[in-house]
């Protein structure tokens, strides 16, 4: 104990706080359901309509996405704030943009409000992920 009262510990997980409140939130969350990648092809369905395998396409072809750069397929003209974006679209990125495009790239030209739906979301991550 420190001379102000604080307790110390010796323990790891006391130091860490934000692993604490990590657990909670997934306590609190409940029981993990797995996604459905089945559900999530439902889902990219309003997506397809821009992102198709189309050389007119109005988007990116996002078939092999996962793991692949921001901006990098050659046969797409991205916008300059996709270009200087410099992301690799994990789940986290991808997740982050797909809830809300304008906030992870700042002026992309995607008009798409997002997904605002967590269970939506990770069907549609779990479908991309199958999608090559």
């Amino acid at each position: 104990m420190t001379e102000d009262g604080t307790v110390l510990s010796s323990s790891p997980r006391a130091s860490h706080p934000l692993r604490l409140a990590a657990i909670l939130v997934m306590l609190a969350a409940g029981p993990a359901t797995a996604a459905d990648a089945e559900h999530g092809k439902v889902v990219f369905q309003a997506c397809a309509s821009c992102h198709s395998e189309r050389p007119d396409a109005i988007g990116p072809s996002l078939r092999g996405v996962l793991g692949r750069k921001s901006a990098a397929l050659e046969d797409f003209r991205y916008s300059n704030p996709m270009k200087r974006a410099n992301l690799t679209w994990d789940e986290i990125n991808l997740r982050e943009y797909v809830i809300d495009p304008q906030a992870k790239v700042k002026g992309n030209r995607m008009p798409y409000g997002g997904l605002h739906d967590p269970n939506d979301v990770d069907d549609l991550i779990a479908y991309l992920k199958v999608l090559k």
